[in-house]
C-alpha cells in the first residue's frame, strides 16, 4: 500500500465575507485586542514535500501570502465563485513570474464567472504583458482528481441554493460555506482525522451552518477533531467561544497550522 503523504494545512484566513472586524462595526469582538480575533477571508493553503496548493483565492490573498513567506504556489482550488473567494486572483501575477501558468481547479460555472470578472486574465489576444497566466482545469464533484501525487476528492455541499465544492485529500477535509449536504456526498466524509467546517455564528443563517448546526454535523461525521472556520464577529469572542466547544472541536484563527 502506498504511503501518504504527510500534509500541512496553514489556515491564511477564517473569517467570512466581510472579515473580522467589518468595515465600521463597534460589536465587541472587533474592537477586541486578541489576535485571533482578527480574521482575513476564508482561504487554507496545502503544503506536502516541496509544493503549496491553494484553496480559494480571496481579497485578502496578497497580505496572507506576505504574511505566510509562501514562496511558490502550484495551484488554486476554487469552492465556488462568490467574491470572498476569488476577489485575489489578480494578485497570483508574482508565482506566475516563476512558474508561468498558474494552474487553476474549479467548476464550470465558476470558470464562467472568472472570464466574465477577469476577461484580461483570460483573454487570448492583445493580452496585456504582465496579466495573469492561467491553466484552466474543469472539475466536478463526480470525479477525483491527483495533485503532485495526493488526491484531491471534490465534495458537492449547498450554499443554499448554490451547489459549490469542498474537498477531501487524505483523511482532510475542507468543507466551507456548506448549509447543506447529501447523504451520498456525505460518504465522501467517513473516518476524518480532520474535518474543516463553516461555523459562521450563533444565530441561524440562510445559506451558512452556525454553530449549532456545525456541531451536530460534527457529530454526525464523526471526525477525530474539527475546526471552525468562515467565522464572524457575532460568533463571540475566540476564547470564549472555544470554552463552550466539545473536547475534539476549536476554532481556527489565521496563521493556525495543523
Amino acid at each position: 500500500m502506498k504511503k501518504k503523504k504527510q500534509l500541512k494545512v496553514t489556515f491564511l484566513g477564517t473569517g467570512t465575507s466581510t472579515g473580522v472586524p467589518m468595515i465600521a462595526s463597534k460589536h465587541p469582538v472587533a474592537l477586541s485586542k486578541n489576535p485571533k480575533d482578527k480574521r482575513l477571508r476564508s482561504s487554507i493553503l496545502i503544503s506536502w514535500d516541496d509544493v503549496n496548493y491553494v484553496i480559494d483565492c480571496g481579497p485578502d490573498f496578497r497580505q496572507q501570502m506576505m504574511r505566510e513567506e509562501v514562496q511558490l504556489v502550484n495551484g488554486i482550488l476554487f469552492t465556488h465563485e462568490h467574491a470572498d473567494h476569488i476577489a485575489g486572483l489578480d494578485e497570483i501575477r508574482p508565482y506566475c513570474f516563476q512558474i508561468g501558468e498558474m494552474p487553476l481547479y474549479a467548476t464550470d460555472r465558476v470558470f464562467d464567472i472568472l472570464k466574465k470578472r477577469y476577461d484580461y486574465i483570460f483573454a487570448t489576444e492583445n493580452r496585456y504583458p504582465s496579466a495573469p497566466k492561467v491553466k484552466v482545469n474543469t472539475i466536478s464533484y463526480k470525479e477525483n482528481f491527483m495533485l503532485d501525487g495526493v488526491e484531491m476528492i471534490p465534495i458537492e455541499v449547498m450554499h443554499g441554493q448554490l451547489p459549490i465544492l469542498g474537498y477531501r485529500f487524505n483523511d482532510i477535509a475542507y468543507v466551507t460555506d456548506i448549509k447543506t449536504i447529501s447523504e451520498e456526498e456525505k460518504k465522501k466524509l467517513k473516518d476524518l482525522d480532520v474535518l474543516i467546517v463553516t461555523g459562521l455564528r450563533k444565530e441561524p443563517h440562510k445559506t451558512h451552518f452556525n454553530l449549532e448546526e456545525a456541531l451536530s454535523f460534527i457529530e454526525d461525521v464523526q471526525p477525530k477533531k474539527a475546526y471552525l472556520t468562515h467565522i464572524s464577529e457575532l460568533l463571540g469572542f475566540h476564547d470564549e467561544v472555544e470554552k463552550e466547544l466539545p473536547k475534539n472541536v476549536f476554532l481556527a484563527y489565521d496563521g493556525l497550522k495543523i
